[in-house]
């Protein structure tokens, strides 16, 4: 795909509804600009302020730590191999102290070595909901008694709304920044 699907909507062409999403996206906490899915999703602007609005939980308010978040975002992303999603949350998730290596393996889709207990509870529910759509009671478990059964909703909650974000920013074909090569090679 030589360019995106999606013509960028700028404030002259978005309907009022449009607008209405488009402001309380860039007022919330992602600030200004309608990185990512947003400019593909205001086409639906109910389904994008509630899809949104679902992304600032994951992302702001999960109780999820960052770093573990950040890792689900990544194994969503490299599920889809959506360029772009993994392109920018790989940032962030060593940002929030997710070591390269572990991204550097979950690119690869290969099983991280060295992850913390944490780290592999996560890669473990986040593989198994990925490849199946299911989780086993022993790896379910441990996330319940990790997390609580409200980590285990937000973590199903991070991968289903990636998962979302993924198959948008394909579909519509959300280029790298310039100069940037694509992280996921085809498995």
């Amino acid at each position: 795909m030589s360019e995106r699907r999606f013509k960028e909507l700028t404030p002259e062409t978005m309907t009022p509804e449009q607008k209405k999403t488009a402001d309380a996206i860039q007022s919330g906490p992602r600030g200004a600009g309608l990185r990512g899915p947003f400019n593909a999703l205001l086409r639906s602007p109910d389904l994008c302020d509630l899809v949104q609005r679902v992304g600032a939980y994951v992302r702001y308010s999960s109780s999820i730590p960052a770093r573990l978040n950040e890792m689900a975002i990544i194994m969503a992303g490299r599920k889809w191999t959506a360029q772009y999603e993994f392109y920018a949350h790989r940032r962030l998730a060593i940002e929030a102290g997710l070591k390269t290596a572990i991204c550097d393996a979950i690119a690869a889709g290969t099983r991280p070595q060295g992850m913390q207990d944490d780290e592999a509870e996560v890669y473990n529910f986040c593989s198994e909901l990925l490849s199946s759509g299911h989780v086993s009671d022993a790896t379910y478990d441990r996330i319940k008694h990790r997390f609580g059964e409200r980590g285990a909703i937000d973590l199903i909650g991070a991968v289903g709304y990636y998962s979302l974000v993924s198959m948008v920013l394909n579909v519509d074909g959300v280029p790298l920044p310039a100069g940037e090569t694509p992280p996921l090679k085809p498995l």
